[in-house]
């Protein structure tokens, strides 16, 4: 039955793609946030989808952690369910992503709409640079800036290398981090392409202020609290 839904969810989630590829092509001469709200109703229907063909569900705990000013979301990577759900979960966000995803037929078309900080990962210390300097240009224009410290996606129960990206642009800026742990690789797994219905629970932290800390300090103390917090989520499906 999982592998039927999957099937239905993925021809649904392709067609809505190729419709919001063009969607993205024609919101060019709004402004930045006409552009977000417009495209990212693609994020909203996927994420419907996955509850009413998937049965894979969303709790979200601490919004009142969310502060009053644009800040640096670092959040753990586990799936794709996040990289689609984020972008209206939070304040509009600009995502650092690999450079390459751009281009992607239709869902890279769509993503240079959002004026993502695409990077090439490989540049080492200058994508490190790439991201401090146009992460700072998307604070100032009030987007808040997404970013998965761990760089790509790792299996529920394990860790990946916390890079120091996104700290170093919230050190560098003053703006507030905020931590994320979730479950969402519980149910929709890397690279899998049958999903398990289940409910993911999302748990935003308290956000960390950046004044007069250094990025590798506050590097590990997301990395503290996201993978203390990932012991504490509740399982997102029944054990199998």
């Amino acid at each position: 039955m999982n592998l039927i839904r999957s099937v239905v969810f993925a021809v649904m989630q392709t067609a809505l793609t190729v419709f919001f590829s063009m969607v993205a092509l024609l919101s060019f001469p709004f402004s930045a946030h006409t552009r977000y709200r417009m495209i990212t109703g693609y994020n909203h229907i996927v994420i419907w989808l996955a509850r009413v063909v998937l049965g894979i569900r969303y709790v979200v705990r601490g919004r009142e952690n969310l502060p009053a000013r644009p800040a640096v979301v670092l959040a753990k990577h586990q799936s794709a369910w996040e990289t689609v759900a984020f972008l209206f979960l939070f304040p509009p966000v600009s995502a650092v992503i690999k450079q390459e995803l751009l281009n992607v037929p239709f869902f890279g078309w769509a993503y240079r709409m959002l004026s993502p900080i695409a990077i090439d990962r490989s540049a080492g210390r200058e994508a490190l640079k790439q991201i401090v300097t146009k992460g700072k240009a998307k604070l100032e224009q009030d987007f808040w800036v997404l970013v998965f410290p761990e760089g790509t996606r790792v299996a529920p129960g394990e860790k990946g290398r916390y890079g120091i990206g996104g700290a170093w642009l919230a050190a560098e800026t003053g703006a507030p981090i905020v931590p994320v742990a979730h479950n969402a690789g519980e149910v929709w797994p890397k690279n899998a392409f049958v999903k398990r219905p289940g409910t993911i629970t999302v748990s935003i932290g308290p956000a960390i202020e950046t004044a007069g800390k250094s990025a590798a300090e506050l590097t590990r103390a997301v990395e503290a609290w996201i993978e203390t917090e990932m012991t504490r989520l509740p399982p997102a499906a029944p054990r199998q």
